[in-house]
């Protein structure tokens, strides 16, 4: 297994098949592998679907195609369902993530899923995420679990995408109506004649298809993250990944996760303002790797929200030594600056971060310590 941090997309065809309620029909084989994953050291992260089919059962609709508002209530029930049902198969604690395109949308708010991700990650909790059916309006919804799975992995900097639903990969015409179709186990470029091949959903309790998969690892591979589409149906798939084979469609990103950031971060992403900093963070973060704490700080220019992005300058030199996404906004920072870390909450009376710009936030762009 040649990753370290991945997100599992489960579709509801596998958390709920029979539109009746959460199984363990399917989920048990895709449990054992996150176990397995993590025997061996990697970090999973799980996007889940099912929620509307898991409450369909608890909630009277009347109609085999139920109102916006009949999903969100059975969204809300199948919400507690889906949870209890995930949280069974492991002797590590779970957590749930409800989140809408509007919260990865705001700097702030951004920041806060990344910083919760990370922390659940460290102390070997398992996020659960999922959108927030029962308020997103159409504006906020990120519109399907597939798009939402790419976001998160971009969020939270994995290096592998699987997709887990009820098809085998992507066919060059539909296995469903034709039976000389050929699976493609790999694509190197997502082409508009790689979208003609995919259909839609035909389950009117789920918002994606084919197509969205297709969207989903395009907004991956073009953050150097290798995404696979797989029958989360079959076990032995699983059992091939643990191999690393590849079981299903293999979408090859075009270069590492770490140097698509690196090239997002330096090139792509607009600087809002600049911290100036002593000798000591010049070194720590140049020569050391390391984050940006408070203490480093001098000076803060310009105006900004937490989770802007900064340059990082040296104030002897005046030479930009690295850029990153800031964990507090300008007034904040101006109150912190100069101090050390475990005098933040003290003076701002709370404390999202010990450090200004952590280390995986950031781009050096100079070695230079003088």
């Amino acid at each position: 297994m040649n990753f370290n941090r991945v997100v599992i997309k489960v579709g509801s065809a596998l958390v709920a098949p029979d539109a009746k309620g959460c199984s363990g029909k399917y989920l048990l084989a895709i449990a054992r592998f996150i176990t397995q994953c993590h025997q061996a050291g990697k970090e999973v992260i799980l996007v889940s679907s099912g929620s509307v089919a898991a409450g369909r059962k608890l909630i009277q609709h009347g109609s085999p195609v139920p109102s916006i508002p009949t999903k969100q209530a059975m969204a809300a029930v199948g919400q507690m369902q889906m949870m209890a049902n995930w949280q069974r198969f492991f002797d590590v604690p779970c957590s749930q993530l409800l989140i809408t395109h509007g919260d990865l949308k705001d700097r702030q708010r951004y920041i806060n899923i990344k910083n919760t991700l990370r922390i659940l990650l460290e102390n070997h909790v398992i996020p659960v995420v999922n959108e927030n059916d029962t308020v997103a309006t159409d504006e906020l919804k990120v519109g399907d679990n597939d798009n939402l799975a790419a976001l998160v992995a971009l969020v939270s900097e994995a290096d592998r995408l699987l997709i887990l639903s009820d098809v085998d990969g992507v066919f060059d015409k539909d296995p469903r109506s034709h039976d000389d179709a050929n699976m493609l186990p790999e694509i190197t470029a997502i082409t508009p004649q790689i979208y003609a091949m995919a259909g839609g959903t035909k389950n009117h309790l789920a918002t994606g298809g084919m197509q969205t998969k297709i969207q989903a690892a395009e907004k991956a591979v073009e953050n150097g993250i290798d995404t696979y589409i797989i029958n989360g149906t079959k076990s032995d798939v699983f059992e091939q990944l643990l191999k690393g084979e590849n079981p299903g469609t293999h979408f090859i990103a075009s270069q590492g996760v770490t140097k698509a950031r690196k090239h997002w971060l330096k090139h792509t992403l607009k600087s809002d303002g600049q911290v100036l900093v002593d000798l000591g963070a010049v070194n720590a973060v140049s020569e050391k790797g390391a984050s940006l704490l408070p203490s480093g700080i001098l000076e803060v220019l310009g105006e900004f929200v937490a989770g802007a992005s900064l340059e990082i300058v040296n104030a002897d030199s005046g030479e930009v030594i690295a850029k990153g996404i800031c964990q507090y906004g300008h007034r904040d920072l101006q109150q912190i600056k100069g101090q050390k870390s475990d005098q933040i909450y003290q003076l701002l009376g709370f404390c999202p971060s010990k450090v200004v710009i952590h280390r995986d936030d950031m781009v050096v762009l100079t070695k230079t310590a003088n």
